[in-house]
């Protein structure tokens, strides 16, 4: 038995490797490298490309439980992250391009599994297929599958841009994590005064932006996670200073004082030559950044590896579409997973990547499909994407709020989370147990 997979993102290297390792044979599709999208650079698999960080490790936090969950499951994706961490205070980030590397290395080298360097336009009705092709899906895959199961929708997300660490000046900026979190030099962290701020501020929220054709920033479709810092600001004159540019847990060694605002640089690599603007997202042309950002008074001769760009992301209406096993409700021999199932973030993709996977095995081994217990993440998310009583579908990441209710929902927040994690993890080791999966 052959299952194919057709993208080899985060969600289609999960799906093909939980398939491979179960010992069915999977014939792995993507366009690359002839072929790439205009947000993707690298010829790698599993590419990063808006942020470095997978979000809090911590098991408490719900970015945290979602990867332990993935990990009892053995995620090859949150393996690699593992592997290739690098210092974030208390986030999973990773060095992207090891990442994506190690898991090219660990997909191709599998005996199971066969690279297709080819774009796919349909999907085969009769074999049991993965569509994992992700949120920048090709146009002619795109027009197939709407034909087919019907309307696209669709969101916009930016990219923050990256910078030369050397290029940094260290008169004006320092290393500390919030609340001292991490090993201290987890961030750079580059502060303003009040004046410098609204200098910033006010070439921030007059700056030329690049073109995004039929599409207005404004609209709601914008995903608030990704939301342009420029967009953001114009919210009010104080919105980023208490969301990305936050002084708080953070004080300035040369004045003894916290700052009125901060951006954060974060490590791009492991080895430190690079940094990430933690947060500043953005669809400025490339001229504006330089010279906005360099009103940053660490920033002011600031060398850009990359400059922040804007690009839509396509995904399904997945509650008139997908059951809770990621399977086509016409078609079961079809699963969808990744960003295109309306799962967001990058493990939230992988571990939908994940699910379809192992439902795929058991459909070529003719066993029942299962999804995991409404108290999970995992099983949160699958079912929210397959609610049809969700009528405005929008992306939904791992939030504690998708959870049903704890019995005895205790005042304290990091309790809750706790709670909300054992109550998870107990349930899935006794799933995984009963189901043997």
């Amino acid at each position: 038995m052959t299952v194919n997979v057709f993208g080899a993102g985060l969600a289609g290297c999960e799906a093909a490797y939980q398939l491979a390792k179960r010992g069915i044979k999977v014939r792995l599709y993507d366009m690359k490298p002839h072929k790439k999208t205009p947000a993707h650079s690298s010829e790698n698999f599993a590419e990063l490309v808006c942020s470095n960080s997978l979000k809090a490790k911590r098991v408490e936090s719900a970015a945290g439980l979602l990867k332990e969950e993935m990990r009892q499951l053995d995620s090859l994706l949150v393996k690699c992250a593992d592997q290739c961490a690098v210092p974030a205070g208390g986030a999973l980030a990773v060095d992207r391009e090891q990442f994506s590397l190690l898991v090219t290395e660990y997909i191709k080298n599998h005996e199971n599994i066969e690279f297709i360097s080819e774009e796919v336009t349909s999907i085969p009705e009769n074999e049991i297929s993965v569509v994992a092709t992700g949120p920048l899906t090709s146009d002619s895959l795109s027009a197939y599958i709407g034909d087919k199961f019907g309307k696209h929708l669709s969101f916009y997300d930016a990219a923050a841009p990256i910078v030369s660490a050397d290029s940094v000046d260290m008169e004006h900026a320092f290393f500390e994590s919030r609340y001292g979190k991490g090993d201290g030099d987890d961030y750079l962290n580059c502060p303003m005064n009040k004046e410098e701020y609204e200098i910033f501020y006010d070439a921030l929220v007059n700056a030329e932006r690049a073109p995004v054709h039929d599409f207005d920033v404004r609209d709601p479709k914008v995903y608030e996670g990704c939301m342009p810092i420029e967009v953001l600001a114009q919210r009010g004159v104080d919105t980023i200073r208490f969301g990305p540019m936050k002084p708080v847990g953070l004080r300035d060694p040369k004045t003894g004082h916290r700052p009125w605002a901060v951006l954060q640089l974060r490590k791009e690599t492991a080895s430190g030559e690079m940094y990430n603007l933690v947060g500043f997202q953005t669809n400025l042309k490339f001229s504006e950044q330089k010279r906005v950002f360099g009103l940053i008074p660490a920033l002011k001769n600031a060398e850009y590896h990359r400059y922040g760009v804007m690009h839509r992301n396509t995904f399904i209406d997945s509650p008139r579409l997908l059951n809770s096993d990621f399977s086509v409700k016409s078609n079961n021999n079809i699963f969808f997973a990744g960003q295109i199932t309306g799962v967001e973030g990058y493990m939230e993709s992988a571990s939908s990547g994940l699910m379809a996977g192992i439902n795929a095995y058991l459909r070529a081994t003719e066993k029942d499909t299962v999804t995991l217990p409404c108290d999970t993440m995992i099983g949160c998310l699958s079912r929210y994407i397959s609610d049809e009583s969700v009528d405005y579908f929008h992306p939904m990441g791992a939030k504690f709020g998708v959870l049903p209710a704890l019995l005895d929902r205790p005042r304290d927040k990091a309790l809750r989370g706790a709670m909300y994690a054992q109550r998870s993890l107990c349930s899935l080791s006794k799933f995984i147990n009963d189901k043997d999966i």
